[in-house]
């Protein structure tokens, strides 16, 4: 329970931080913009390289992350069936099957591993889903739905060499190299690089507080439907697939509560920065992760309390 209270204080007060220095223009557009790039270039880039060449490879063939795979892949396929027949745009479609089923597995997802499962190891494996799948591929996708109209199709090597273009796909395999070839990185190299990577979450949560400055929680316009239909995803229907995919599809019993406390996580503050990079989705984006950050709390708690954790 005080791991639930703890991650999210943490988020909570810096995101209070940023929409404070939005509210006061000490930060505005174009500083939430900077900070975005910032995160997206350099600091995100450096927290996964030092986060994977640490890793042990070894706990990508576990079952527990088998559940969480198929459970990520049916709610996001859900959000893309609704998203194509009604019409949202590839972009925007993205945006939000990410916003679905794509998890805050590193601010939230350690503190709440440490004190409601008791090890900090367990999130480690969806972290390495999401960064070496879902990241990689939902990043071409935006690359790829970038493309000025008229202009000409991508070749075929064009289309295979996008995702290694991507600052964030390209340190996620630089780090999952390091860690597959035995290889400890001196410190004199990875010290920097753990400098720089420490500021992007507070540069993530930063932004995405300046972007809440005039946002309300009464959703309008054309993203109410893919917002709200996001959240239901995120909040409700992520942490039941992974349950009933976790009991009666996989057989789980020891795992079962972290698969389902995993998938009932919120949806990651960075996927922001996605969105805000590629100039599409970026409300959808805020909105969902604000929405299902505040719901997932008692979800959390409740999932917790009637699996058992403590």
């Amino acid at each position: 329970m005080l791991g639930v209270i703890a991650g999210f204080s943490v988020i909570a007060s810096v995101i209070c931080v940023g929409y404070i220095l939005g509210r006061t223009r000490t930060l505005d557009e174009h500083g939430r913009r900077a900070l975005t790039r910032l995160a997206f270039y350099v600091a995100t880039p450096a927290l996964l390289f030092e986060t994977l060449a640490r890793a042990d490879l070894a706990i990508l063939t576990s079952p527990s992350l088998l559940v969480t795979a198929f459970s990520m892949l049916v709610v996001a396929a859900v959000f893309i069936a609704v998203g194509a027949l009604r019409r949202w745009g590839v972009g925007r479609t993205t945006v939000g099957a990410l916003c679905s089923s794509y998890v805050n597995s590193g601010n939230l997802g350690i503190p709440i591993a440490v004190y409601v499962l008791g090890d900090a190891t367990l999130v480690a494996p969806v972290m390495l889903l999401q960064q070496l799948v879902f990241s990689p591929v939902a990043l071409t996708v935006l690359d790829l739905s970038q493309r000025r109209p008229g202009a000409p199709r991508p070749s075929v090597p064009s289309l295979v060499t996008t995702p290694f273009r991507n600052p964030v796909v390209l340190a996620s395999l630089a780090g999952v190299l390091v860690s597959a070839s035995g290889w400890h990185v001196p410190p004199v190299i990875m010290e920097p690089v753990s400098l720089i990577g420490g500021m992007s979450v507070p540069a993530v949560l930063l932004a995405f507080g300046v972007s809440l400055r005039g946002s309300s929680l009464l959703i309008r316009g054309v993203d109410r439907w893919p917002v709200l239909l996001s959240v239901l995803l995120k909040t409700a229907v992520h942490p039941a697939v992974a349950w009933l995919a976790g009991r009666y599809l996989f057989g789980l019993d020891g795992d079962l509560l972290f698969v389902v406390v995993t998938a009932a996580l919120p949806a990651a503050q960075n996927l922001h920065a996605y969105a805000s990079q590629y100039e599409v989705g970026t409300t959808l984006a805020r909105d969902s992760i604000l929405l299902s950050t505040l719901l997932s709390a008692p979800a959390i708690l409740l999932v917790s309390v009637l699996l058992g954790g403590t």
